[in-house]
């Protein structure tokens, strides 16, 4: 375990993790929950995915809002892409940083993109030279880290060979993800301990879903290992649609509460996002599973 960090940063992931398992929503009220999201101060959001309309419908016009993103400057938006025609829309579509899954387990990987974990690991390096040739950067972020919902457990060698030919790439970011919320914080120590020999100064992000509640407990983890990269959505929203049974990511106000009661720096309002989880809540039609939205700031009220 080291010393705390005095700074977590934290990226939104509302726009693409949070509204990929809703019903399509239009563009002018995604516009207003960016905007909502945006006036957090949060200073990294991961904005949509260019990959098959027909998998995931909620974001088939994400070439439509990249257009609209340079109304929200200061902000690094970024897009997931599940193949290399998916980095050049991305390109196309003038955004600067593209993000790659590859999921740790064979079935989660054929369920998601159609492919083995070996054969989307494959494709890395060529996403990678298609973006940096555009100087755009990417991230690989190994999905399924710890467990899947058709393969059971998740060997750690998986991800470390994922890690492994990411960094042989030259990925300008790394990140683990727990798709199904079943980490807890000695799977999530254990793991990015085995991760830290491999990846040098790449920076490494996590992300977690609170399906079984152990979704604080486990970035809580993450950041006492040394992450200071964390991913959340307001309200926590979101699950993943080829992972059945996972549910919400952390809420990212719950996550601010968290760190900031901790002692760590964040770049977001809690207040303000409290607000942008009662603009998520609205637009998606339903309640959200946010504790702050139910219970408050101990503070604030």
């Amino acid at each position: 375990m080291t010393d705390l960090p005095r700074h977590v940063d934290i990226r939104d992931v509302s726009m693409r993790d949070g509204l990929q398992i809703e019903e399509p929503i239009p563009l002018s009220a995604k516009l207003e929950l960016l905007a909502a999201i945006a006036a957090t101060g949060v200073r990294e959001m991961e904005a949509t995915a260019f990959v098959s309309p027909s998998k995931v419908p909620a974001l088939a016009d994400a070439a439509e809002l990249a257009a609209e993103l340079h109304h929200f400057p200061g902000i690094e938006f970024s897009a997931l892409v599940a193949s290399p025609n998916g980095a050049k829309r991305v390109i196309a579509a003038g955004m600067r940083s593209i993000e790659f899954v590859v999921s740790a387990a064979d079935g989660h990987s054929r369920a998601n993109v159609g492919r083995s974990s070996a054969e989307a690991a494959m494709q890395i390096p060529e996403i990678v030279a298609i973006a940096h040739d555009s100087d755009v950067t990417v991230e690989v972020i190994v999905a399924t880290a710890w467990d899947c919902p058709f393969d059971g457990a998740t060997d750690p060698q998986r991800v470390l060979d994922i890690i492994s030919t990411a960094t042989d790439a030259s990925a300008d970011r790394l990140a683990i993800a727990d798709t199904i919320g079943t980490a807890t914080p000695r799977r999530v120590s254990d793991l990015i301990a085995g991760v830290r020999p491999l990846i040098g100064d790449t920076p490494l992000g996590a992300h977690f879903h609170n399906t079984r509640g152990a979704g604080l407990a486990s970035a809580w983890a993450a950041v006492a290992a040394g992450v200071t990269r964390l991913d959340a959505s307001v309200g926590g929203l979101g699950g993943c649609p080829f992972a059945p049974g996972a549910s919400g990511n952390i809420a990212m106000e719950d996550l601010v509460y968290l760190l900031r009661d901790s002692d760590i720096h964040v770049d977001v309002d809690l207040e303000a996002t409290v607000a942008a989880a009662r603009v998520a809540q609205t637009a998606v039609g339903h309640g959200l599973p946010s504790s702050l939205l139910r219970a408050g700031d101990r503070i604030l009220g």
